[in-house]
């Protein structure tokens, strides 16, 4: 790839992810439908696994909103049509689950955590095929790491 293509590619890149991002933090089910891959998979902090309608189905009922999402601390990586990132998704927001009784509060999402993307077609065609995230130790939202000792700083960035 010369220097002016991988440049549009980065361009396309910034764009697609802006554009994700605000579809995210606005609860744009219709934009987000047109951003993930059919196959998408989503991998939570926790190990659970979402699909593709799972996702816009949080959205879709309102069970997850967002007043900021962003993301920072990217890493790219390009695989032919294939392209990784590793990030920082930072936000402010609240999950519902819906399967709880209608008088148990809502939650704070994670404050960050580290995601990897996976992007697959080019400038046309570029969707979401999966996300994994992972906590990031001594952010909010994080779990204390273990063995630690009680009331010791819970770790974080090295």
């Amino acid at each position: 790839m010369n220097t002016t293509e991988s440049t549009r590619t980065a361009e396309f890149l910034a764009e697609f992810l802006d554009a994700w991002c605000a579809a995210e933090a606005a609860g744009d089910v219709a934009a987000l439908d047109r951003y993930l891959a059919e196959d998408f998979l989503a991998v939570g902090p926790l190990g659970f696994t979402l699909s593709r309608q799972d996702w816009l189905d949080r959205h879709a009922s309102g069970a997850l909103t967002y007043e900021s999402f962003e993301l920072s601390e990217l890493r790219t990586r390009q695989y032919g049509d294939v392209t990784v990132v590793v990030a920082r998704q930072s936000g402010t927001g609240s999950y519902r689950n819906p399967a709880a009784p209608p008088q148990a509060p809502s939650v704070p999402v994670p404050g960050a955590t580290r995601v990897t993307l996976v992007l697959t077609g080019g400038e046309q065609g570029r969707r979401l095929a999966g996300i994994q995230h992972s906590f990031i130790a001594g952010t909010p939202g994080a779990p204390p790491i273990p063995g630690a000792p009680a009331g010791a700083p819970s770790g974080g960035p090295r």
